[in-house]
């Protein structure tokens, strides 16, 4: 019997898109609304506040993991979008959006060891 790559694609797809589905709305709420409608207060996002949070070792991992999870989501839905909008040259779509996914993966890595 072949192995195949599909669970472990597939469940970081399921993941990604879980952990999307019900962290951005939260995220567009405390940024984009709570704060400039006067439901917070504006020293919930200042610099040192944020700053603070993101140093702790814990929210970095939490942070990873929201990143690291969106990333792959994104990219094995690009995948099955090209696919269908015909673009069948599956291999080179699927090498194009993980490589995208695993730069980005190690982007958030450097960038939260450097905070």
């Amino acid at each position: 019997m072949a192995k195949s790559n599909k669970p472990i694609v597939w469940g970081l797809f399921a993941a990604g898109g879980t952990i999307t589905a019900f962290l951005t709305p939260v995220m567009i709420f405390v940024t984009g609304l709570a704060v400039p409608f006067g439901i917070m207060g504006p020293e919930v996002l200042a610099y040192d506040r944020i700053h603070d949070f993101v140093a702790n070792w814990f929210w970095k991992l939490v942070l990873f993991g929201i990143i690291f999870f969106s990333l792959w989501h994104a990219a094995h839905r690009f995948r099955i979008t090209m696919h269908d909008f015909g673009v069948r040259a599956d291999r080179v779509v699927a090498k194009i959006s993980y490589l995208l996914a695993a730069l980005g993966t190690l982007g958030a890595i450097v960038l939260l060891l450097r905070i």
